[in-house]
């Protein structure tokens, strides 16, 4: 896999399941010697089916005689990740990030009766992934290992027409969009503050706001933020049953109490939820539901959270799976103006939306065909099409006609990733001739390898390019305009 460039910050935690109800610490023993603790707890590992396996990720414990004990590793940092706390027996799951260490240590407290606690650790071997599941891949972004999400806020978001929180009404069946079921909402997370009455603890914390955030890291950690960085709540996630090709759901996001922004039931008094439906989970947006009472009754009330994403270029740009892009030409294209291919002109710096600097441009790309003085080999070959695509997929993108040919192909790489740049978000570096008529205009046939990259979601992708490779004053550029196939 290619390397993305990006500068975020490494966090270390663990994905844990429900434990049991919690025991007493008095019903423990009188007195448990420290090397008898060992010896009392035994684990056994299997895999996500229950099968034994003896590098498996699932755990079971039980202890005998029966003693109340907490299980947990210790993180880098010197931090304990709690796996399971406060029972004689019980079960969790355990999967380090990748790159980990597959020998690992599970440590073991417990605490006797007059108070004193007597500590013993476990050497395990547990299985380490080379790669993240699908749906980990976008909820926690495989390039980076973590993924920023804010709130889907404002007339510009899709997901609850500009409502990020708020109710709905389903049967708990569908199309799994909620667009056509929502009730009410709220369009800018500021006026959270005036719902707390719905929250646990009825005070604002700092996650209502639509530059408050939370951050999931591919081992299931997950820390929210308020707008100016302080953490606010902590917790893990896990996605479980996911199926994308259900019409309703495709898949369920729990969490532990409090892990996610805003995470109340509304209209509950104050209550969790920690098992959400998902509905939507793209590169760029998710979109989360939890029926009144967990459980959809009939036509009834349910609650919906609107996030988005643009800290994950990698996921955007290839869907990790392999991803086509052809050419935004038309009307409805809101990129160009319409237009796919042109020239603008531009001083280097703004808002990063070239709409506003065209200069020319061409609406249908079969008019690419009059433009070939600007190629290098001045032949058409086949992107001249709106039907024409390329594909990306890893580090190589190959190019094809309207009818599938195979055109062009190299490789590429997204280098100095920043989605808080106004005026560019990235570079999108490649080989020569890798993407759709990758030529500069006015150049006489010069071929483009580094593209500023000037919008990129899971829908659109707008790159730029300055005479000549750099920005002199105002000065002319070219454009290429790709909406997702």
């Amino acid at each position: 896999m290619k390397k993305i460039l990006l500068s975020m910050m490494a966090v270390a935690a663990l994905l844990t399941a429900c434990d049991p109800a919690e025991d007493s610490y008095s019903n423990n023993a009188k007195d448990i010697a420290q090397g008898d603790l060992a010896g009392i707890v035994t684990f056994v590992q299997a895999d996500e089916n229950g099968n034994a396996q003896a590098d498996g990720n699932y755990f079971t414990f039980t202890t005998s005689p029966a003693t109340v004990v907490d299980i947990y590793t210790v993180s880098d940092d010197g931090s304990e990740n709690l796996l399971s706390h406060g029972t004689a027996s019980g079960s969790f799951k355990y999967a380090p990030r990748r790159g980990a260490d597959p020998n690992q240590t599970l440590y073991i407290r417990a605490m006797n009766a007059d108070g004193s606690t007597v500590m013993a650790s476990k050497q395990v071997t547990v299985f380490v992934p080379s790669e993240l599941a699908p749906e980990m891949r976008l909820l926690a972004s495989n390039a980076y290992g973590e993924k920023t999400w804010m709130w889907d806020a404002g007339g510009d978001s899709d997901a609850g027409d500009g409502r990020c929180w708020g109710n709905m009404g389903s049967p708990g069946s569908g199309d799994g969009f909620i667009g056509g079921y929502i009730w009410w909402g709220v369009s800018d997370a500021a006026d959270l503050a005036d719902q707390l009455g719905h929250s646990v603890t009825g005070q604002a914390i700092g996650e209502e706001d639509n530059n408050a955030r939370m951050v999931i890291a591919e081992d299931g950690s997950v820390k929210c933020y308020d707008k100016d960085g302080n953490v606010i709540r902590s917790g893990k996630v896990q996605i479980r049953d996911w199926d994308p090709s259900n019409t309703w759901q495709v898949g369920t996001l729990h969490t532990t109490e409090g892990a996610t922004l805003f995470p109340f039931e509304i209209n509950a008094g104050g209550r969790y939820v920690t098992d959400y439906e998902i509905h939507k989970l793209t590169a760029d947006k998710l979109v989360l539901v939890y029926p009144d009472n967990g459980k959809w009754d009939g036509w009834s009330e349910g609650t919906y959270w609107c996030f988005k994403s643009n800290t994950d270029a990698d996921g955007m740009l290839t869907n990790y799976e392999g991803k086509s892009w052809t050419w935004d030409a038309g009307g409805d294209s809101d990129a160009g103006g319409g237009r796919c291919w042109g020239n603008m002109g531009s001083p280097g710096s703004g808002d990063g939306f070239i709409g506003g600097y065209i200069w020319w441009g061409v609406s249908d790309a079969a008019e690419l065909a009059d433009q070939l003085g600007h190629s290098v080999t001045g032949k058409a070959i086949g992107e001249e099409d709106n039907a024409a695509y390329m594909t990306f997929n890893g580090d190589a993108v190959k190019c094809y006609d309207g009818s599938g040919k195979e055109i062009r192909s190299g490789k590429f790489e997204v280098q100095g990733w920043d989605p808080t740049n106004t005026w560019k978000v990235g570079t999108l570096h490649t080989t020569e001739g890798a993407t759709l008529f990758p030529f500069e205009i006015n150049a006489g046939g010069r071929y483009v390898t580094d593209y500023e990259i000037h919008k990129l979601t899971a829908d659109k992708l707008v790159l730029v390019y300055p005479d000549n490779g750099k920005w002199d004053g105002w000065s002319e550029g070219t454009y290429w305009c790709f909406k997702a196939k």
